[in-house]
């Protein structure tokens, strides 16, 4: 009889930590879904804010689009990954690129961007100055020579629903571990 009742508690425990875990794994699975989302980056577009491989933390829930973020955008399946890219203007705004000066304007004032990998040299395939449509973002790589991004018309105004969310933190490489800015 003994022997009964130490089965049964031994059951009873095994159950309760599988419970544990099942709820401990739901409730990360649900954290990760719906609040935050882990992306690697692919490419040199973002130096030196990111580097290609960089593991990032990205907080979806609750985002609205500002100047100056740092953003994953969905959406661009022939590309395989998704792009990330800084936002530089947003709907109404009036973009304007001046390669003799290799500055960026919104609304006519100067883009302080001391974040910069390399400078423009190539306004893309697009007319400048632009208007973006509401509803839509223009973004740009930090390392302006190589980054794809709104200056082309392979890219374009970026729709705010494609924007999966802010990059917040970087994960790996350990070295590297912060936040993004």
């Amino acid at each position: 009889m003994a022997d009964t009742a130490k089965k049964r508690r031994l059951a009873r425990t095994i159950v309760e930590w599988a419970e544990s875990l099942a709820f401990s794994c739901a409730l990360l699975v649900l954290i990760f879904v719906f609040l935050f989302r882990a992306v690697t980056v692919s490419g040199s577009s973002m130096q030196p804010t990111l580097m290609s491989g960089d593991k990032i933390i990205v907080r979806s829930i609750g985002y609205t689009p500002e100047r100056g973020d740092v953003v994953v955008i969905d959406g661009y399946i022939s590309y395989g990954e998704p792009l990330v890219k800084r936002i530089i203007a947003l709907g109404g705004d009036v973009v304007d690129i001046d390669l003799d000066t290799a500055a960026v304007c919104v609304n006519g004032e100067p883009l302080n961007e001391p974040y910069l990998g390399s400078m423009i040299s190539s306004p893309g395939d697009v007319e400048f100055p632009l208007t973006v449509p509401e509803g839509t973002v223009f973004v740009l790589g930090d390392n302006r020579r190589v980054s794809l991004d709104s200056r082309s018309s392979e890219i374009g105004f970026i729709d705010c629903r494609d924007i999966l969310g802010e990059v917040v933190f970087r994960i790996f490489p350990f070295h590297s571990i912060g936040g993004i800015q």
